[in-house]
């Protein structure tokens, strides 16, 4: 027979539930935050259903607050088994959740196709959650994957890849060095920078990238200037 302080606690848990699927955003908000304030693993598979769709950007963020909050043993799974949705958001509000739990027990989840997915920012996700649970050892085959997206995108996918390989460290100067000789002007010209960022990060990307065009564009020349960097 229950009690009375089992009876308001599965009230609770029920009305938190239905607020997180309520029309206001400030309801759901406040949803999330009561999931995470009282953690219960009745939450976990509602949270990330509700990460998949919620439109509200600061919802999305006390969602995925919330998963934190409850034991990585109840939130990785489900996290992992979203990571295979249909849904881009769903793939990326997965990632960035597993990103703040740490858990790199995740890792074998953060495939290729994660790291090379055609939505920009799911694949931005990938590479940030990469190089939070990468193993010790596994930098550099991250970064010769990571090296095949050079060149990819506008300016924000650009600089999330070069924050990526910096991040990296030693382990993404071979690809790097690689990337500047490509044939490609768009990948030379993004591996210069993200190497002239490596070696100076007070530079700023902007800067990185102008001289990289300028670099690239004497290296074009009829018998141009071909040594780009310093070696």
């Amino acid at each position: 027979m229950s009690g009375p302080h089992e009876d308001t606690g599965t009230t609770r848990t029920v009305q938190t539930l239905r607020a997180l699927e309520h029309d206001s955003a400030s309801v759901r908000l406040r949803a999330a935050l009561a999931a995470g304030t009282i953690p219960d693993p009745r939450f976990v598979g509602a949270l990330v259903e509700r990460s998949a769709v919620e439109p509200e950007f600061y919802v999305r963020d006390m969602l995925t607050w919330a998963l934190t909050r409850h034991a990585p043993s109840a939130t990785v799974p489900r996290l992992v088994a979203e990571l295979r949705s249909d849904r881009a958001q769903a793939r990326g509000q997965a990632l960035h959740t597993l990103s703040k739990i740490g858990d790199r027990a995740a890792w074998p989840a953060i495939t290729r196709a994660l790291l090379t997915d055609a939505d920009d920012e799911v694949a931005r996700t990938a590479w940030r959650t990469a190089v939070v649970l990468v193993p010790c050892g596994e930098e550099p085959t991250l970064a010769g994957v990571l090296a095949t997206q050079i060149g990819r995108g506008r300016h924000e996918t650009l600089l999330s890849l070069s924050r990526a390989l910096v991040a990296l460290g030693d382990a993404a100067v071979p690809a790097l060095r690689t990337a500047t000789g490509h044939a490609d002007p768009s990948v030379r010209r993004h591996a210069i920078a993200t190497e002239a960022l490596s070696r100076d990060p007070d530079a700023g990307f902007d800067f990185a990238i102008e001289e990289a065009k300028r670099i690239v564009a004497l290296q074009d020349r009829p018998g141009g200037w071909t040594d780009s960097v310093d070696r």
